[in-house]
Parts: structure tokens; sequence; C-alpha cells
């Protein structure tokens, strides 16, 4: 019998999901807020629901990638009544640890089984599936999601069972993300303002110990100025606040994330959230012009 597969969220990360999923044979189900950005996943073979309740009313597994806590919770406080006993709910948005926990309690108040499960990769491993799922939660499920995380992910990582492990690595990762794209751009700016081809920064560690694809790719963007977004400055600007709540309830000294957090603000504020998180370049940039 065929998997039905309900998600909730097609922007970015969620339209590029729902699509692998619909090519892997599941029968899938979208609903977005905004019906226009759902509806071209129609073409691919998915049916677009008129409401959350709609979308997960029979569904084996219902995937939530949604922006913030408020926007989950909103949802589900209408899709949970709806879903099947013996359902699985797999939160993947990056929400933050209080959040899942608080998410993870009102799963377990509608008698669903719960997956802490956020992904690494942007929009281009999305749409090839060949995200990272972080996944934590029971045993008893890893089966049944095995073959719908394999539509999604090059590789799943479980954490653990505790609801939260998944996020709590999320996190430790996107700490290191969100500083290496910062780091980049401080490079980038520096060598323009000693005088030098920025290019030559991203040139001299190509290939070396010292590289990555990600600062590459990330640099290349900042140098040529294609700031479309694969993850939104917006995002990251979330996550790093996010990354500070965790920092302070593990106690770990936070200085570096705070300076990095103030430059994803100011690209924020400057009206970049849209743009790629490679748009944190403009905050030094910015510095620049005020000085």
């Amino acid at each position: 019998m065929t998997t039905t597969v309900a998600v909730l969220g097609t922007g970015i990360m969620g339209a590029g999901m729902a699509r692998n999923l619909v090519n892997a044979d599941f029968d899938v189900r979208v609903w977005n807020r905004n019906r226009d950005r759902a509806e071209p996943l129609a073409d691919a073979g998915a049916l677009i629901a008129d409401s959350p309740a709609e979308a997960v009313a029979g569904a084996d597994v219902v995937l939530t990638m949604l922006f913030d806590e408020a926007a989950v919770s909103e949802v589900m406080a209408e899709a949970l009544p709806a879903m099947p006993k013996g359902s699985v709910w797999v939160q993947s948005g990056t929400l933050g640890l209080e959040a899942t926990e608080r998410l993870a309690a009102q799963a377990a108040a509608a008698g669903i089984k719960f997956v802490d499960a956020p992904v690494m990769g942007t929009k281009q491993p999305a749409e090839e599936g060949k995200l990272i799922i972080l996944a934590a939660g029971p045993g008893r499920v890893r089966a049944a999601l095995e073959p719908v995380f394999e539509a999604i992910a090059a590789r799943t990582v479980w954490v653990g069972e505790r609801p939260g492990d998944g996020h709590r690595l999320k996190l430790v990762a996107n700490a290191w993300v969100v500083s290496l794209v910062a780091a980049a751009a401080q490079s980038i700016d520096l060598a323009a303002r000693l005088g030098l081809d920025p290019q030559l920064f991203l040139d001299t560690i190509a290939g070396g110990a010292s590289d990555s694809q990600y600062a590459q790719t990330k640099g290349r963007a900042m140098l040529g100025g294609n700031l479309a977004a694969s993850f939104p400055l917006e995002g990251a600007a979330k996550d790093t606040q996010l990354i500070l709540e965790a920092m302070e309830q593990s106690g770990t000294r936070p200085d570096l994330m705070q300076a990095v957090a103030g430059l994803y603000a100011d690209a924020l504020a400057a009206g970049h959230g849209g743009d790629d998180l490679a748009a944190v370049v403009t905050a030094f940039r910015r510095g620049h012009e005020a000085g």
C-alpha cells in the first residue's frame, strides 16, 4: 500500500522535499498558507489541499517545514485532530530547543508520535534530494520513516530518541555555517579595503586545508552580487538567536556568536532578509561607508 505523506509548508525547502517525495512514488499532499506557492507541485503530481486538516487526513507521515514556532503551532493545532492515530509528525523547521519541547508536548497531548528532524542543506540539496536529516525520535518509527527520508536526503543521522537532540546538533552545525559565511565576508571586505582584488583570497585558499566548498560558493556570490536566496538571510539571523539561546542554556561562552549575530542583524535591518545569507557581506560594506 502506498504511503501518504503530507507536507505543510512549501517554501524554498518544502517544495523541493515534496517534489522528491512525489518522484519516489509516495502519495503526496501539500498545503501552504499562500496557495500560489504550492500550485506548481500539482503539475508534479501532488494534491494541493485547502487546509492543513485536509492535507493530513489519512496521512501516514506529516512533515512540517515552516519558519517559526508560532506558524508551526498554529498550523498543527488544526492538523493534529485530523491526523490518524498511528501517524507520525516529522518536524523539520529550525525552531529552537524550547520550541521543540513545546511542540513535542503538543503532539503527545494529541496522541501523535513526534520526530524532531531538522535538516542540513539549502535550496539545491532540497531539490536534489541530498539533504542531511538530523533526527531524534522513538526507535520504533525509524523503519517506517526510512523510505521517506531516503527520498529527500542523502543521509540521515539518528542523534537519539529524545525530542530536541536533532535540534541540538542542528544548532551546533548552524553555528559553524553562519560563522563561516561571516568570516568569508570579513576576509573579502578586508581584501578590498587593503586595495586587493578579493578574488585573490578565494583563489589562495582554494584546494588547501583552510578551503571549503561552502566558503567558495558564498564568496563567489558576495563578489558577483548574486544574492538569490538558497538560505535566506532572515532565516540565518533567526538561527543566530536560537544558537545564542542554546549557548545561554548550556553555559557556552557566546562572544563569537554575539558578534556574528550582530552582523546578520545589521544586514537584516538594511533590507536583505529575503536575500541569501551571503548578503551578510553588506554589513561590512555599511561599516565602510559609515567610516
